[in-house]
């Protein structure tokens, strides 16, 4: 994995748990990060040879980097006879970065067959290009998917692999919102992991397409969170009430702090649970 935004910003480690506590510490350590600055950190990427590069220096990193990763890495992992058809693979899996994964139309894109994308993007996960978010899975949720999502640990591959050139047009673009949540979950995968433990993550989405983003799972509680490109988003945590049947029964899990991480101006409570957390507190 790259840096960690916490890492670059110089902030106290510690894995992520949306809890007062922990919100208020890094609301006094952290700057409140505007969009723009935002996204030139996701369009960028977390390598540490692209720390302070140039667009330039940033599109020759990336060359360098699939083809390194195409002509050795690939080979090292699986018997491809293709590097080109697994490069057009590539790019289509960069564009179901922040969704939900669908085989056939991935295969689709690719112009492969399924049981070939899901063996390929495995050979992603295991080269650490791609993380998938399984489902929050709890026996009192009977009607959630059960399909997982798919994350570029690294949103600037993504953004090049998907020739998004700069960070304004991906601010700006149909993608910007996949890239945002993207960007997010990584960081809480990494504030985890940089601790030495394993990322306790899920999701959670229904089949009538109510989503929660992100569900952390730790010490018997369960912390919700929204993901939203707004400064002032409403009614987001109206939809944390479809996890209230874990709170009942015999393996019963509390229902924790939670939050919407968003473009806020100010780390503020929404009610007696949950706040809006600025993205830059990550």
């Amino acid at each position: 994995l790259g840096f960690s935004h916490a890492e670059v910003a110089g902030l106290g480690a510690g894995a992520f748990v949306p809890e007062e506590k922990f919100l208020l510490q890094r609301a006094q350590e952290a700057e409140i990060l505007p969009m723009r600055d935002l996204f030139g950190q996701i369009w960028r990427g977390s390598m540490p040879a692209l720390n302070n590069a140039s667009e330039q220096d940033w599109n020759n990193y990336y060359s360098s980097y699939v083809q390194t990763f195409l002509q050795r890495d690939v080979r090292a992992l699986t018997q491809v006879n293709d590097e080109l058809q697994f490069y057009r693979f590539l790019c289509a899996a960069a564009s179901y970065t922040g969704s939900m994964i669908n085989y056939a139309a991935l295969a689709k894109e690719a112009e492969i067959t399924a049981p070939t994308a899901k063996q390929w993007l495995k050979v992603l996960v295991a080269a650490g290009l791609v993380y998938l978010l399984e489902p929050f899975m709890h026996p009192n949720l009977k009607y959630g998917v059960k399909a997982p999502k798919v994350y570029f640990t690294d949103t600037g591959l993504a953004a090049y692999l998907l020739r998004w050139s700069n960070a304004e047009i991906l601010e700006a673009g149909a993608m910007s919102s996949s890239f945002l949540e993207t960007w997010a979950v990584m960081e809480i995968y990494k504030s985890f992991s940089n601790c030495g433990q394993i990322p306790p993550l899920g999701y959670y989405r229904d089949f009538n397409s109510r989503e929660v983003e992100l569900v952390l799972n730790v010490d018997g509680s369960i912390h919700p969170l929204a993901i939203r490109k707004s400064s002032s988003p409403v009614k987001e945590t109206k939809k944390f009430d479809i996890l209230r049947p874990v709170t009942e029964g015999e393996r019963a899990l509390k229902l924790g702090a939670g939050g919407v991480i968003c473009f806020a101006n100010d780390l503020l409570p929404i009610d007696a649970r949950n706040w809006y957390i600025p993205a830059g507190l990550l």
